[in-house]
């Protein structure tokens, strides 16, 4: 495997981490939005919260993606089985 094909798992993890979570929680959010709306509860997106968010989760996924694997590469593979 080429550098190439590391970074683009990396940030392939990184977005089906951080993916499933925004839309359902809009539709979660839209749904009890609906449901409370006879009591005048209205929805409100903050489109710039949840971009700012949602990168934050995509690099936070990343450094913790970063860190594992190069903890990993240091890691004699003969001598890992004792440690478990």
């Amino acid at each position: 495997m080429t550098s190439e094909d590391h970074g683009s798992g990396r940030r392939k993890g990184a977005l089906i981490g951080a993916g499933p979570g925004l839309p359902l929680g809009l539709l979660l959010g839209a749904a009890v939005t609906h449901a409370l709306g006879r009591y005048g509860v209205e929805l409100s997106l903050p489109v710039g919260s949840l971009v700012a968010f949602t990168l934050v989760a995509v690099v936070c996924s990343l450094l913790a993606a970063v860190t594992t694997a190069r903890r990993a590469s240091r890691l004699n593979v003969l001598r890992a089985p004792q440690y478990e």
